[in-house]
């Protein structure tokens, strides 16, 4: 049986110039800092789970979500492949919280000049294509 990559929609949302993270546990890149995101399910666009992962994860709703790009994450150690799609959204309301500690152990809204670390593998991707938040990229 050949496995196959699953395909992950991460978001970045933006509030002012502050973008929101949570950090992981109990999953493959425990430990490290992440945009919200998840699985995309079957009939969902990227742009309708952006904005449920983002009221599920952390508890904030957002809006104007559009296309940024696409990154490859393997997680060699784990077993793992993900297409990520990344999508962009503005915050519209909501206090960023923590819904599940099962899956992560804190929130934060961070400048994009100072982006905690360590970060997740698929966020590292993101950034090494140069992405910048509110942009034409």
């Amino acid at each position: 049986m050949s496995k196959r990559p699953s395909v992950g929609v991460g978001v970045i949302i933006r509030n002012g110039d502050h973008v929101l993270l949570m950090k992981r546990r109990n999953s493959h890149g425990d430990g490290t800092w992440s945009m919200p995101g998840g699985h995309l399910e079957y009939g969902e666009s990227p742009q309708e789970c952006a904005i449920r992962e983002a009221e599920e994860e952390v508890g904030v709703l957002i809006t104007d979500l559009t296309f940024c790009t696409i990154t490859n994450d393997i997680f060699g150690e784990e077993g793992k492949h993900y297409v990520t799609i990344w999508m962009e959204g503005k915050y519209v309301s909501g206090e960023a919280q923590v819904n599940s500690a099962r899956e992560m152990s804190a929130v934060g809204w961070f400048s994009w000049s100072a982006l905690p670390t360590p970060r997740f593998l698929p966020l590292e991707h993101l950034l090494s294509q140069g992405y910048l938040p509110g942009k034409e990229n």
